[in-house]
């Protein structure tokens, strides 16, 4: 099965997880895909190929002879797709030797360079897009489909020598849950790269640290005609929260190793009202420092009206990776030399977000993020460069050799 052939048909999964459910995974239509990949990996001729309860689906490319003491690698990806759009009844489109031109999604919308310039890079690139109404899924079945091709590539050519390479995909990775029963003890890799990213040549070992807030509101409310000194509007009380805020560290204000404060929800009544933020930053000095100013706010509107008028809930939820990986320089040192043999031009930068690989670090996996060819994820104007996801291929195949060495 051709790469193309390969990803056209993972797509066509509605894997969409769900943050509103309790379940693991989230939705029972990830683990359809996921038992097709477990069904692949043993026609492939994998081994050590095991499916756990939570659907976590891991296997084995066994060492080429006279490598077996190499160290285990790993290369993981996520089957989920977000629940930001619709993943259902996808139809994607396919441009040949794309022009460098806007592209018509369909009569009523059009993807243009004007307003997403990256395109220009993808000129004369193979592109798989989205027709406008749903998500496309390369976020991450690029990467499911990109090591899969690997591992058949590897399979079916003994004379390229290699170490033991295991391989893992992974439900939930876009509501924050991918490896909550992740067993990295079962994986058994020495260390991991997840491949996950998007743009080509990126290799990323720095993410976010992050943590969410939930403000609740508990207002007072009378009626309007009679309500001077005694109303709690707890609708205003959120929008004086979000004045406190610093106005310049939003997401859209903001690039780089730049933190924000991102308001993900606001709904509510006079009576009551909920708030919803994430917080991020790289540095990890500036991260515990908003989280006190979160802090810091809500005292100062509970002081304005009242100790039980507020109730914030702080949660962290991951940490930056760049802290576990930088002691095993290797890790690094061979992806670049991995891109380079591809003829990538390698594109070292932070990620602005969270992958698997950033929890799996701090589980003891050290786990930086490849690229993947897809771009424009989460919504209806994703699209792929094949081309970019053959180069992305050649990496991993490039690694699976390099880590022998």
């Amino acid at each position: 099965m051709t790469l193309q052939e390969r990803f056209l048909k993972y797509v066509s999964f509605d894997t969409q997880s769900d943050e509103n459910s309790n379940t693991f995974p989230s939705t029972e239509k990830q683990k359809v895909l996921l038992e097709t990949l477990r069904d692949e990996m043993q026609a492939l001729g994998m081994t050590e190929i095991t499916m756990d309860q939570y659907g976590y689906v891991m296997g084995t490319i066994p060492a080429s002879a006279g490598c077996e003491t190499a160290p285990v690698i790993g290369f993981i990806a996520h089957v989920d797709t977000a629940p930001d759009m619709s993943g259902a009844n996808i139809k994607p489109h396919i441009i040949e030797e794309y022009d460098g031109n806007d592209i018509p999604l369909n009569g009523q919308l059009t993807m243009c360079v004007e307003d997403f310039p990256e395109l220009s890079f993808f000129k004369g690139h193979t592109l798989i897009h989205t027709d406008g109404t749903t998500l496309l899924g390369a976020d991450d079945k690029a990467g499911v489909a990109e090591i899969m091709t690997a591992a058949e590539y590897l399979l079916s050519h003994p004379e390229i020598k290699h170490g033991k390479i295991r391989i893992g995909f992974t439900p939930d990775e876009e509501i924050g849950r991918g490896v909550d029963f992740f067993d990295v003890k079962a994986f058994g890799a020495d260390f991991a790269y997840t491949v996950d990213g998007g743009m080509e040549g990126e290799l990323e070992y720095e993410n976010f640290n992050a943590a969410s807030a939930k403000i609740e509101i508990q207002g007072r409310n009378v009626h309007p005609g009679y309500a001077k000194n005694k109303m709690i509007n707890a609708i205003e009380v959120g929008c004086a929260l979000q004045s406190l805020l610093p106005a310049a560290e939003k997401p859209e204000y903001t690039e780089g190793y730049e933190g924000f404060y991102h308001c993900v929800g606001f709904n509510g009544t006079v009576e009551q009202a909920t708030v919803s933020y994430i917080i991020r930053d790289h540095d990890a000095e500036k991260f515990e420092q908003k989280k006190v100013f979160m802090w810091a706010c809500v005292d100062l509107l509970k002081k304005k009206y009242g100790d039980n008028v507020l109730t914030l809930t702080l949660k962290d939820q991951y940490f930056n990776m760049r802290k576990m990986v930088e002691p095993h320089p290797q890790v690094i040192e061979k992806a670049l030399q991995a891109m380079e043999q591809a003829g990538v031009k390698p594109l070292v930068r932070p990620i602005r977000g969270g992958t698997d690989g950033a929890r799996l670090s701090f589980m003891g996996l050290p786990c930086p993020n490849l690229f993947t060819g897809g771009m424009n994820f989460h919504g209806k104007f994703e699209y792929c460069s094949l081309t970019t996801m053959q180069r992305a291929l050649q990496v991993i195949l490039n690694l699976a050799q390099l880590w022998c060495k």
